[in-house]
């Protein structure tokens, strides 16, 4: 874990609750455009299990605009270059990154809390920068309907931090959304996931990067790794109960049966207790604003695990954020015009991939119970044997719909003046 130095205390324009990439990509660029913030973290450090581990060729892009990229590629990462369906008819390539046009023609693969880690040493490099670790967010101040601050507690005590704009990009529980009272609706999902770790070895198959298994009744999906394989083997919504009573008997089988190659270190999974429950949800939130705050990220919008996008999409609402919250908070003042209009830009492209991932759960709830087979779309086969199909629908998960072009003028440091 990085140990983080303490910055020199200024009043914040911005208080940005919850440490993951969108919230801290956000901070990071306000502090870089010298607008003063505070982010708030109530973990003591950013290693969470199993979070998602995707950089998309759009956020190296982006990372390599902020001078970033070629320092956080030195950390450990895998690149996966294919996105691969092995189902009882045979293998299906639906994406190949390596023909992007662009330098980072892969996803990068990096365990979250390297990323994160990386990403914070930067921020509190930056003198606007201020992160507190181990500060949780318990109220919001409210004058005169306009949210004007935050209440927290950490080991010091109770304290009140005061600010133009709050930000809550705490992720899917998010406390900010449930203080703001701005309730989420669910869309539905059919399935969830338990996640565990198992070891590579110099003998898997060298092609494989981000793949899924289709079973009669199941799906794995498998992430590449440097070191090991992350491993999503899916269960019926709400099923855990009934998976923990079965044991790991079913799960070996599968492997057996259907990834037989990684079926050897099956052994080395021995206890329930050595798996994750992830309980898979996709739903948003109707208005992500009041005034004085705004939701962005799993916060405003939870992202199944389908297609990796969870990251992505928090990163380009941080990016679009930045591009209006930077020259508002330069003149100390943030309407929530401002805030409606980053919704308005990034909504569309936030409903154009919960729509089909609800499709994706659909099929499989619809398979489920008529007692078929849980396999991709018999038209999915004839499309990606075209390699110009495999290279369209890379970019289509490498870049997202509508992606946000974060304005150079976020980059050009403009001193405010605090008033403490």
């Amino acid at each position: 874990m990085t140990q983080f130095a303490p910055s020199p205390p200024r009043a914040p324009r911005c208080v940005v609750v919850g440490g993951g990439p969108g919230g801290l990509l956000l901070a990071y660029l306000l502090a870089r455009a010298d607008i003063p913030v505070t982010l708030l973290e109530a973990h003591r450090d950013f290693d969470r299990r199993f979070r998602g581990d995707s950089l998309h060729p759009y956020t190296l892009e982006l990372l390599d605009q902020l001078g970033l990229a070629d320092e956080l590629l030195e950390l450990p990462h895998y690149a996966a270059r294919t996105f691969r369906m092995h189902t009882p008819g045979g293998t299906l390539t639906a994406a190949d990154y390596s023909r992007l046009p662009t330098r980072f023609n892969y996803v990068a693969l990096m365990p979250q809390a390297i990323f994160l880690d990386f990403l914070a040493a930067k921020a509190v490099d930056l003198p606007s920068m201020r992160l507190r670790l181990g500060a949780k967010a318990t109220g919001l101040v409210e004058e005169n309907g306009i949210i004007t601050g935050v209440r927290y507690q950490d080991s010091h005590g109770e304290h009140v931090l005061r600010s133009a704009v709050v930000i809550g990009a705490d992720g899917r529980f998010s406390r900010v959304r449930r203080l703001a009272g701005l309730p989420d609706q669910s869309l539905g999902a059919a399935n969830d996931l338990l996640w565990f770790r198992l070891p590579r070895r110099a003998s898997d198959p060298p092609e494989a990067d981000v793949d899924i298994y289709f079973g009669p009744h199941n799906y794995v999906g498998l992430l590449g790794g440097q070191r090991d394989w992350q491993v999503g083997y899916t269960l019926p919504k709400g099923g855990y109960a009934a998976a923990r009573q079965a044991g790991l008997g079913p799960i070996r089988d599968f492997f057996a049966e259907h990834v037989p190659w990684l079926a050897d270190r099956l052994y080395l999974l021995s206890d329930f207790g050595q798996t994750t429950l992830l309980s898979v949800d996709i739903s948003r939130v109707e208005r992500w604003h009041r005034p004085g705050l705004m939701l962005l990220g799993d916060a405003a919008h939870v992202i199944s695990p389908v297609g990796g996008n969870g990251i992505l999409m928090a990163i380009q609402d941080a990016v679009a954020a930045a591009n209006r919250l930077v020259p508002a908070l330069r003149t100390g003042r943030v309407d929530e015009t401002v805030l409606a209009a980053v919704q308005a830009e990034r909504e569309p492209a936030i409903r154009a991939v919960q729509a089909r991932q609800v499709r994706v759960e659909r099929r499989v709830m619809n398979a489920r119970e008529r007692g078929l087979p849980i396999t991709p779309p018999q038209f999915l086969r004839m499309l990606t044997s075209v390699p110009a199909v495999r290279v369209r629908a890379a970019r289509a998960n490498a870049y997202g719909p509508r992606p946000p072009v974060l304005d150079p003028a976020v980059l050009t440091s403009s001193k405010v003046e605090v008033t403490t």
